[in-house]
């Protein structure tokens, strides 16, 4: 249900616009005065004011400046009401923040679509807030070691540039994270960041995906496709894991590059654009090339700032920071109480290899705030087997053999279906499972498919 606060000094005019939308459907709260106003907004949050300009005390332009000066998490749009408005009144409430201006006597028609109108742009306003609290919490780097400290300085040197940016790191090591922080600080992080798994698309779609392509180009075109060349137009385009791209891909990227202009796919119409090019591998490309596996040309064109992401195994120290980055956030994402982890399971998880890198850290912070839901500290007894063992210290907590050797399969499963991107059908030929029979250990062991 929606919030309405009605502002007005009048009893008469409060009463009716109450009952008026609330029998739309609305929550109303109402005001005498600009001061009843603030203090409604102070102890409770409003999706749109219906405010009244002329108010004894402040009047309602003074008490729509001061709505805005408001430290609340969420702004409401407030649309003026007047019965004797002008264009000059008109104009300076639009400057001060105001969404709309409603004259009175109240046409009912009008003040339920600027009410309907104001409530969306609110959304819209919430939602865009939303995505830009996502994305800057994608491109926080957390670490203070050495290469952590060199990796920001490098990203705030170059991010503000144009210059096509190669990431070179293993698998899980934050590859995505780095291109995510240079949008962030680029002169193009108002536009779209576009991204591109080249080794998730199969060989007869990667041409259409990237460029685009007309109805009937290929079987299944059955409309008009934009690329994400085109749909990164004046923003940023990542191409993850660019090494597996296809030799006869790769040229058209080349001539995108060189060129900044393509062709869809069955057209012959070049679109230009403007685009910055991050990509990033965890192959060694001087060793594709000299296999023959990647032009030589188009690694050049790409490699014009490097950058190389540590694996977690060269930064532990780094590990206490991230654990508990990792934990802070998952508490709040499941609604968990805010917990500690102990110095003694910080210190199995620094002795630990991490051969899945800062992914699998996350993913097992992640467990742990699922699987222990009431625990006040995360132990060393809570931590997956498999790091007890690596740590050269034997495992506790589990009184029968069983409840061990359960755990130690749950959490290889886990860590097979993160290499494989939780794709059960691979996971289980890895394994050497029949898909079904990998279901079913997935079910007695309470992994979630999407896990």
């Amino acid at each position: 249900m929606h919030n309405i606060l009605v502002v007005d000094d009048e009893k008469d005019i409060r009463e009716s616009l109450r009952g008026i939308l609330e029998d739309e459907g609305y929550k109303v709260t109402l005001a005498e005065s600009g001061e009843a106003c603030l203090e409604q907004l102070r102890n409770r949050s409003s999706e749109v004011v219906l405010l009244d300009i002329w108010l004894p005390g402040i009047d309602g332009l003074e008490t729509l400046e001061q709505i805005r000066q408001l430290q609340m998490e969420e702004t409401p749009e407030v649309v003026m009401i007047s019965g004797h408005g002008s264009i000059e009144t008109a104009v300076k409430a639009t400057k001060l923040g105001a969404f709309d201006f409603l004259e009175k006597p109240l046409s009912l028609e009008r003040t339920l679509i600027v009410l309907k109108n104001a409530l969306e742009a609110h959304k819209l306003r919430r939602e865009n807030s939303e995505f830009k609290r996502h994305v800057q919490s994608k491109s926080v780097i957390v670490g203070d070691s050495v290469p952590m400290k060199a990796l920001r300085q490098q990203i705030g040197i170059m991010a503000p540039t144009n210059g096509r940016v190669l990431i070179f790191g293993e698998s899980g090591t934050g590859k995505e994270l780095v291109t995510h922080a240079i949008h962030a600080h680029s002169l193009r992080k108002d536009n779209l960041f576009v991204e591109v798994n080249c080794a998730a698309i199969p060989e007869a779609w990667i041409d259409s995906e990237l460029f685009g392509h007309r109805r009937g180009a290929m079987p299944g075109a059955t409309g008009d496709k934009e690329g994400k060349f085109e749909r990164a137009n004046d923003g940023t385009l990542f191409l993850d894991e660019v090494g597996d791209m296809s030799l006869k891909t790769q040229s058209k990227v080349l001539r995108a590059l060189d060129e900044q202009i393509f062709t869809r796919v069955g057209d012959d119409e070049p679109i230009r654009v403007d685009v910055r090019v991050i990509a990033a591998t965890n192959k060694d490309l001087e060793e594709e090339i000299s296999k023959g596996n990647f032009r030589e040309d188009l690694f050049y064109r790409l490699n014009v700032i490097p950058f190389y992401v540590p694996p977690l195994r060269e930064r532990k120290e780094d590990i206490p920071m991230l654990a508990r980055h990792f934990l802070k956030e998952f508490s709040a994402a499941y609604s968990r109480r805010s917990r500690e982890i102990t110095d003694d399971a910080v210190e199995v998880l620094m002795r630990y290899s991490w051969p899945g890198n800062v992914r699998e850290l996350r993913n097992v912070i992640e467990r742990l705030v699922i699987m222990n839901p009431t625990v006040p500290k995360i132990e060393r007894k809570h931590l997956p087997p498999l790091m007890h063992r690596e740590s050269g210290k034997t495992t506790s907590g589990f009184s029968t053999l069983h409840q061990a050797r359960a755990a130690y399969e749950r959490d290889y499963i886990l860590k097979k279906l993160d290499e494989n991107h939780g794709n059960v059908t691979r996971t289980a030929e890895v394994l050497g499972l029949e898909r079904s029979h990998l279901y079913r250990k997935m079910k007695t062991l309470g992994i979630a498919v999407k896990e």
